[in-house]
Protein backbone atom coordinates (compact mmCIF):
# COMPACT_ATOMS: atom_id res chain seq x y z
CA UNK A 1 0.00 0.00 0.00
CA UNK A 2 2.78 2.47 0.87
CA UNK A 3 4.59 1.85 -2.42
CA UNK A 4 1.34 2.60 -4.30
CA UNK A 5 0.95 5.99 -2.61
CA UNK A 6 4.60 6.87 -3.26
CA UNK A 7 4.15 6.02 -6.91
CA UNK A 8 0.99 8.14 -7.16
CA UNK A 9 2.63 11.11 -5.40
CA UNK A 10 5.68 10.85 -7.66
CA UNK A 11 3.45 10.84 -10.75
CA UNK A 12 1.52 13.90 -9.51
CA UNK A 13 4.73 15.80 -8.70
CA UNK A 14 6.21 14.94 -12.10
CA UNK A 15 3.07 16.08 -13.90
CA UNK A 16 2.98 19.34 -11.95
CA UNK A 17 6.62 20.10 -12.75
CA UNK A 18 6.02 19.38 -16.43
CA UNK A 19 3.04 21.77 -16.50
CA UNK A 20 5.07 24.51 -14.79
CA UNK A 21 7.87 24.06 -17.32
CA UNK A 22 5.49 24.25 -20.29
CA UNK A 23 3.69 27.34 -18.91
CA UNK A 24 7.00 29.03 -18.18
CA UNK A 25 8.36 28.41 -21.67
CA UNK A 26 5.01 29.28 -23.25
CA UNK A 27 4.86 26.17 -25.42
CA UNK A 28 6.69 25.57 -28.64
CA UNK A 29 5.62 26.93 -32.03
CA UNK A 30 4.11 24.52 -34.52
CA UNK A 31 6.54 23.03 -37.07
CA UNK A 32 6.68 25.21 -40.18
CA UNK A 33 8.62 25.56 -43.42
CA UNK A 34 8.86 28.76 -45.47
CA UNK A 35 8.17 27.89 -49.12
CA UNK A 36 8.45 31.39 -50.60
CA UNK A 37 9.38 34.79 -49.16
CA UNK A 38 9.74 37.94 -51.25
CA UNK A 39 8.75 41.61 -51.11
CA UNK A 40 5.06 40.88 -51.80
CA UNK A 41 4.23 37.53 -50.20
CA UNK A 42 5.38 34.94 -47.67
CA UNK A 43 4.14 31.35 -48.08
CA UNK A 44 4.56 28.94 -45.16
CA UNK A 45 3.53 25.32 -44.69
CA UNK A 46 2.49 24.69 -41.09
CA UNK A 47 2.03 21.24 -39.56
CA UNK A 48 -0.16 20.66 -36.52
CA UNK A 49 0.45 17.40 -34.66
CA UNK A 50 -2.35 15.78 -32.67
CA UNK A 51 -2.83 18.03 -29.63
CA UNK A 52 -0.62 20.74 -31.19
CA UNK A 53 -1.46 24.30 -30.13
CA UNK A 54 -1.25 27.47 -32.17
CA UNK A 55 -1.13 30.28 -29.64
CA UNK A 56 -3.35 33.36 -29.77
CA UNK A 57 -1.93 36.44 -31.49
CA UNK A 58 -2.63 39.42 -33.72
CA UNK A 59 -2.34 38.87 -37.47
CA UNK A 60 0.50 40.97 -38.87
CA UNK A 61 -0.75 40.74 -42.48
CA UNK A 62 -3.76 39.82 -44.58
CA UNK A 63 -3.73 36.03 -44.92
CA UNK A 64 -5.12 33.28 -47.12
CA UNK A 65 -5.08 29.84 -45.47
CA UNK A 66 -5.37 26.67 -47.55
CA UNK A 67 -5.99 23.40 -45.70
CA UNK A 68 -4.02 20.52 -47.22
CA UNK A 69 -5.60 17.84 -45.03
CA UNK A 70 -8.99 17.22 -43.44
CA UNK A 71 -8.84 18.45 -39.85
CA UNK A 72 -10.73 19.06 -36.63
CA UNK A 73 -9.58 21.70 -34.16
CA UNK A 74 -10.74 23.46 -31.02
CA UNK A 75 -10.97 27.24 -31.27
CA UNK A 76 -10.91 29.45 -28.17
CA UNK A 77 -12.55 32.80 -28.93
CA UNK A 78 -10.17 35.60 -27.90
CA UNK A 79 -13.03 37.95 -26.94
CA UNK A 80 -15.07 35.72 -24.63
CA UNK A 81 -13.12 32.47 -24.15
CA UNK A 82 -15.85 30.34 -25.74
CA UNK A 83 -14.62 26.99 -27.04
CA UNK A 84 -15.91 25.64 -30.35
CA UNK A 85 -14.90 22.76 -32.60
CA UNK A 86 -14.26 23.52 -36.27
CA UNK A 87 -13.80 21.03 -39.07
CA UNK A 88 -12.11 21.76 -42.40
CA UNK A 89 -11.73 19.63 -45.51
CA UNK A 90 -8.66 19.28 -47.68
CA UNK A 91 -8.81 22.16 -50.17
CA UNK A 92 -10.84 24.52 -47.96
CA UNK A 93 -9.66 28.12 -48.18
CA UNK A 94 -10.27 30.91 -45.65
CA UNK A 95 -9.36 34.62 -45.47
CA UNK A 96 -8.19 36.66 -42.46
CA UNK A 97 -7.62 40.43 -42.25
CA UNK A 98 -4.50 42.13 -40.95
CA UNK A 99 -4.94 43.15 -37.31
CA UNK A 100 -7.44 40.40 -36.41
CA UNK A 101 -7.11 38.86 -32.98
CA UNK A 102 -6.27 35.27 -33.96
CA UNK A 103 -7.65 32.67 -31.53
CA UNK A 104 -5.81 29.82 -29.89
CA UNK A 105 -6.29 26.63 -31.93
CA UNK A 106 -5.68 23.07 -30.75
CA UNK A 107 -5.63 20.06 -33.07
CA UNK A 108 -8.52 18.01 -31.68
CA UNK A 109 -8.39 15.41 -34.44
CA UNK A 110 -6.89 11.94 -34.44
CA UNK A 111 -4.13 12.78 -36.93
CA UNK A 112 -1.77 15.64 -37.80
CA UNK A 113 -2.80 18.15 -40.45
CA UNK A 114 -1.06 20.68 -42.70
CA UNK A 115 -2.02 24.07 -43.99
CA UNK A 116 -0.48 26.68 -46.27
CA UNK A 117 -0.51 30.25 -44.93
CA UNK A 118 -0.12 32.94 -47.60
CA UNK A 119 0.72 36.30 -46.02
CA UNK A 120 0.29 39.36 -48.22
CA UNK A 121 2.85 42.06 -47.48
Amino acid sequence: MRLGWKLILTAIASSALTLVAVWRVGGAPLPSKVLLDNAKVRVTEISSPVGGVRERGVRATDQVIVFLDDCRYERIDPANGAKTIRERKSGDIIWHDKGEDAPQLTNAGSKPYRQIVIELK
